[in-house]
Order: C-alpha cells, then structure tokens, then sequence
C-alpha cells in the first residue's frame, strides 16, 4: 500500500490506521448528555435567542398546517437504545416531543413520514462506511424505528442509504403527489440526517421548519452549530409548542 501525503508529511498507512481508531475514540467522547427533559425548556429559549438575529427574513414565511408534513428522521434503535455503540444520550430528551408531534400530526390526518437509516446486504456502503467504519445493516434489530414512535401500517417509512432521505427515495414524489409545500424536521442527527435533509428540502423549493427541542445530536456545539446554519440560509427554527400551537386551530 503506498504512503498516504497529509501537506508536508508522508504518514504510513499503520500511522494513518492508528489516527483513524483515535478518531473513532476522540468521537466517542465528543458525546455529551446536553439535554436532559428538565433543562430542555431553558435550553431551547438559550438556542432562540442565539439564533433570533437571523429571524428577520422568517418573518416572510407562515406557517401553513394543512400543506405539511412531518418528517421523523432515523429514530432508531441503532441511536436511541443504550446498549448501541451509536447511542445519543440526548435522545431520550427530545422523545416526548417527538410523540407529541406524531400524535398531533395523526390527529389532525396530516402526513407523518418516518426515515430509516439502513443497508441491504448487496447493497454498496461507499463512503459512509469508510467514513464511519460502520455500516447499519437492514437485518440488524438497531435498524428498526423505537417501539415508542412505531409508525402505523398507513403510514410512510423511507428506506435511506445517505445522509438525505431525498437521496436515492421517494420522499420528493410522495410530497408532490400529497401537495405538499411545507416540511416539520425532527429527529436525530441535528448535525448530520436532518441538517441534509433540510438543506435538500429548501433545495427543491419546500418550505422548512426545523424543530430545535425535537432534534438531537452527539454534543451541544453540533447542534447550535447546525441551527446557525440552517437558520441563516435554509429552515425557520421552531419549538414543538410553536407547531402544536399551529394545529390547534385545525378540524380534527
């Protein structure tokens, strides 16, 4: 195997191999427990005003219940269940108002897509792999949605190989074809899956709301970080209670 050049220096591959498990190690314990339920509510307003600069221009966009959807991204096992090696302490936080947003979302026959991260077994990982050094497989028990949130028989799961659940699915057709103009992002990871996703829904000309205490990530700098981003150029942030509130005044 040839030498791998980083500027300057030439790194063997053992050397480039060894940094790589560091890597691995140093991520592990970039894991924060950031949210917990009782410090969700003051966390969220400390994002909000973080991010009120950028609220001029969501001034111009309102809020349509009817023409949404909510889209509940990799609520997984693989993510969620503690004896995962992938598992976000903080996770178990923003579940509540997760459900709640599914329940309202039933409640009101709007549409509920749920993502699901994972590969089938010919299927070609390709950079994800070489990038993580893990591959969710589709026959893994992780792989499966939390019992909590199980989407009913009716409703949509997409099946996503990338970071996007527009990449290689369905998602754009089934929005269109349901009318479609506005998507609710929650889910895990506010960094990663739901950052992608958002940023490709405004792409293709969909409103985004992306909902801050109803997403969750490895540590508390991942998840301001993205809501910088987003907030500046693609998703108008928003609290559960904003959406729940938006449904209220809706026909069951």
């Amino acid at each position: 195997m040839a030498a791998l050049l980083k500027h300057d220096k030439i790194i063997a591959p053992r050397d480039f191999e060894g940094r790589m498990n560091m890597a691995d190690e140093q991520a592990k314990s970039q894991k924060e427990d950031y949210l917990i339920e009782e410090n969700l509510p003051e966390k969220t307003e400390d994002w909000l005003s973080d991010i009120s600069i950028y609220a001029k221009k969501h001034s111009r966009f309102k809020f349509l219940p009817s023409a949404s959807a909510l889209i509940v991204i990799d609520m997984q096992r693989y993510f969620l269940s503690e004896d995962s090696h992938a598992y976000i302490p903080s996770s178990k936080a923003i579940l509540s108002n997760v459900k709640n947003l599914i329940d309202a979302y039933r409640r009101y026959s709007l549409p509920v897509i749920f993502t699901r991260h994972s590969l089938k077994d010919n299927e070609e990982p390709g950079i994800m792999k070489q990038w993580w050094g893990d591959v969710i497989w589709d026959h893994s028990e992780l792989s499966e949605i939390i019992a909590s949130l199980s989407p009913l028989a009716s409703e949509v799961v997409i099946r996503k190989t990338r970071y996007s659940a527009f990449y290689g699915t369905q998602l754009e057709d089934i929005l269109i074809q349901n009318k479609i103009k506005t998507v609710v992002i929650t889910g895990v990871m506010t960094h990663l899956c739901c950052e992608t996703t958002a940023r490709e829904a405004f792409m293709k000309d969909f409103e985004v709301y992306f909902v801050i205490d109803a997403t969750a990530t490895q540590n508390e700098n991942l998840h301001l970080s993205s809501l910088r981003t987003l907030s500046n150029g693609f998703s108008i942030p928003v609290t559960t209670k904003k959406i729940l509130s938006e449904l209220e005044g809706m026909q069951p």
